[in-house]
């Protein structure tokens, strides 16, 4: 399932780093963390959902390279995106 426009904007806004910003290396690690969790959840349920899975899999590498670039571009804002994000590092 795709994002709802209504939560992605709220993303979107919570990450921006100017006003017109919707595509910043925040921004886009935010969204895919958001359907990660979402995926996450599904599987709970559709546990033989392999095609998803393989999905899933693409996006969480996604998220890393974003990641390993924001750590190389920015330390700072890479450390407050992992505590926003509750994410392990």
């Amino acid at each position: 399932m795709a994002h709802s426009a209504v939560k992605k904007n709220e993303i979107i806004e919570r990450f921006k780093t100017h006003p017109t910003d919707t595509g910043s290396s925040e921004v886009q690690i935010a969204l895919l963390t958001d359907r990660i969790e979402y995926l996450t959840e599904h599987f709970k349920v559709h546990q033989k959902d392999h095609h998803s899975r393989q999905g899933l899999l693409k996006l969480v590498g996604q998220r890393r390279s974003l990641l390993d670039y924001l750590k190389k571009k920015n330390l700072d804002k890479y450390r407050t995106m992992l505590k926003e994000l509750n994410l392990r590092k």
